[in-house]
This record gives C-alpha cells, structure tokens and sequence, in this order.
C-alpha cells in the first residue's frame, strides 16, 4: 500500500479503529450503567463514588509498568488478553446481575480488574496505532481517532441508559460481547505492531527510568502531561456529580444517559473541526483551552441544576479533542518506536494520577455540603492551571505542531 494513501483506505488502520469503536462502545454503555448500579447497590453516592474511582485506580497504578510490558512483548497479543480479561470480568458482573446478587465488593473488583485490562490495552494500542499509521498522517489519523471516540461518547451514553432502564444486566452484556468483536478484529490486522527489535536484556526497573527519562526532557510532553492530570480530575468529578445531582432530582436512566452524551456532541463536533484549530491557533493557545474552559461551571454556582453542569462540562469537552490529537501528534512524532508505549504509558499515567480521586471527592463533598461548593471546590484546581498555565514562560515558547512532524523521526 503506498504510504501516502487516504486513511480510509488504509485497510488495518480501518481495521484498528473498528475494534476500538467496538470496545469503546461497550465501555461507554456500561460506564454510565456503573455508577447508576452503584447507587441501586448501596444508596450511597460516596460509596459509590469509591466504585467509580476502582474503575480509574490501575490507569495510576499500572500505566507506567504496561508501558515496558508492550515495549517488550508482541502488543498484539498484549491486547488480545487484555480484551479476554475485560470480557471475563464483566461476564462475572452480568451472573451476579442476573441473579439479584451484586454486591459493592463485587463492583469494586470487577471495576479495578476490567480498569487493569483497559490500562494493559491502551499501552499496547499506541505502538500499534503508529505502526499501521504513516509519519506524515500521524495528526490527521489523531483528529480520525478523536472523531470516533467522539461519537461513541454521543452515542453510548443514551443508549446505556435506556438499556438500563430496560433491565439493569443488558448494557453489561453488551460491553462483554465488545470485548469479543475487539479481538476478532485486531486477529485480522495484518501489519505486525511494532518494528523488529532485539531481546531486552535490561531491567524492568531500568525500561521505566528510560521512559520516563524521555518524557521529563521533553518539555511540551512534561506539561502537557500535567495540566491534562489536573483538567481530568475536575472533568471526573464533574461527570460524576451530573449523575449523582440527576438522580436526585428524580431523572430517569435514560435523561442521564443523554446528559453525560453531551459531552458526546461537543467532542464530535471539536473533533470535526480539530483540524482548522490547529491551523488556526498555536500550541500554547490548544493546550490552554480545556483549562480556560472550565470557567464555564461558575454557570452551576449562579443555577444549580444538573442540566447546566452538564452543559457547562460539554462546553469544556469541546476542547479535548483538539488538545489530545495535537498532544498525540506530537508525542509519536518525536518519540523512537521502541519507547512508544513506554513514553506514552508514562504520560497518561501522570495525567491520569488524580482521575481516579475525582468521582471520591465529588462523592464526598456532595453528601457534606451544598451542590454549589462541592462542585466549586472540585473544580478550583483547574482553574487555578488555566491561569499558572499562561503566565509559565515554557508554555509561551513551545514550539510550532507542524515543525515538529516535518522533522525527521527519531531512531
């Protein structure tokens, strides 16, 4: 296949995204099923906040050592297994559905193992999506990327919770079925997932300080990696905060679901125009954005309604997409295959280090205070990054996207 073909006919890039559409899907669905069940489960939103932070616990724990698991073994394999956990996890949680006998432990484990195999499968993921995708395609295939995720987040959300409402156990059932069709379709790439390389012969201890290494000298990764961990535990709790408000309020599963797929819309549509933006605005300025974004919650504080918190995160939303594509771009683009996942991995796992406190903390603030300071308080952090963000000198120098992909890759 020449190089310089059209994404779309590029048949295992095709093939790579299905899966992923497939499985984020199924995770979609069950996402907004989880905490719904939680609450069903023990009537506490900050328990349940705590099963939802189960959920996020092995992005922190685990990022960094899949990583230096999918730089060393086949990362096709790698994300085969991770599919076949995942599946297995949530078949448990479907039995134990259909048999009246869920329990806030069993939610937590399954929660954290299907959270360990999601972790595993993204380390993997990310060799494998430079491997099947052009250099010179690198942002556009990122901006592709985006743009399904986007409309799974528009989709599944709804759709989980009217099969919710339908019967508590179908959207469970059907994010285990994802996991299969995942795996088909992933046997079906024919390009290998990484480039041919020599046995490691050094420590797991040495492969993590290599990443990491990499990581902290490059400045634009560093701080991006920093400021997404920040906008992340906000965006978690405020999405958390949606549900728990929404079902206080009397909403049905169905009106929840289609709160939380706002943020669907607004992703879908700053995926579409992610690629203007770039040429519109600088690094600096797309970097910025989500933070700056996050001033939109004041709305909540002036009308405290689920409706405007919903809205006011989906206004927020619309910037994430052009962040994490120019984020992604830039990150392939001048990282060696061989540190791909590590280099990855490292990254999102500081800039998912405080996700998994955000449903915990909203949990808590929501049954000690008021709407009003929970969110507030939840949400000051990222606001306190917008403005510490614009005044660093190192932001203000980054350099310019498309200079960085043009230059030749490193070896």
């Amino acid at each position: 296949m020449p190089e310089e073909a059209p994404l779309r006919r590029n048949r295992d890039f095709v093939l790579l995204q299905a899966g992923q559409l497939l499985s984020r899907a199924g995770s979609g669905m069950s996402g907004v099923a989880y905490p719904l069940l939680a609450l069903a489960a023990t009537g506490s939103p900050a328990q349940a906040g705590l099963i939802q932070a189960a959920r996020f616990l092995p992005h922190l724990l685990l990022n960094t050592l899949a990583g230096v698991v999918a730089d060393r073994y086949e990362r096709r394999r790698l994300m085969v297994m991770a599919d076949a956990v995942c599946g297995l996890a949530l078949a448990s949680l479907v039995a134990a559905i259909a048999m009246d006998r869920v329990t806030a432990a069993q939610l937590l484990i399954v929660g954290f193992v299907d959270g360990c195999g999601s972790v595993l499968f993204g380390a993997a993921y990310s060799g494998a999506f430079r491997s099947v995708v052009p250099r010179s395609q690198l942002a556009a295939a990122a901006s592709v990327d985006q743009a399904r995720a986007s409309t799974v987040r528009l989709a599944a959300p709804p759709l989980g919770g009217a099969l919710y409402g339908l019967a508590r156990v179908v959207p469970f059932v059907a994010d285990a079925v994802s996991y299969a069709g995942s795996t088909i379709l992933l046997l079906l790439i024919r390009r290998p997932f990484q480039a041919a390389r020599d046995a490691s012969h050094t420590s797991v201890r040495e492969d993590l300080k290599e990443g990491l290494k990499f990581l902290w000298h490059v400045p634009f990764l560093r701080i991006s990696a920093l400021m997404t961990a920040v906008s992340n535990f906000s965006f978690s709790a405020g999405q958390f905060a949606v549900v728990v408000l929404a079902r206080r309020e009397g909403y049905s599963s169905t009106a929840i679901g289609l709160l939380v797929a706002l943020v669907g819309v607004t992703t879908l549509a700053g995926s579409l125009i992610s690629p203007q933006l770039r040429r519109w605005f600088s690094l600096r300025v797309i970097l910025l954005s989500e933070l700056w974004a996050s001033f939109g919650v004041l709305s909540f504080i002036a009308w405290p309604n689920p409706v405007v918190l919903a809205a006011a995160l989906a206004a927020q939303a619309f910037c994430f997409p052009n962040t994490d594509a120019a984020v992604a771009a830039y990150r392939y683009a001048v990282t060696p295959d061989r540190l791909t996942a590590r280099v990855t991995s490292a990254a999102s796992n500081i800039a998912v280090m405080a996700m998994p406190l955000g449903p915990l903390v909203a949990g808590v603030l929501l049954e000690a205070l008021s709407p009003r300071a929970a969110v507030l308080g939840f949400t000051a952090a990222c606001m306190a990054a917008a403005i510490a963000g614009t005044l660093s000198r190192t932001i203000r120098t980054l350099p310019a996207l498309e200079d960085v992909v043009a230059e030749e890759g490193a070896a």
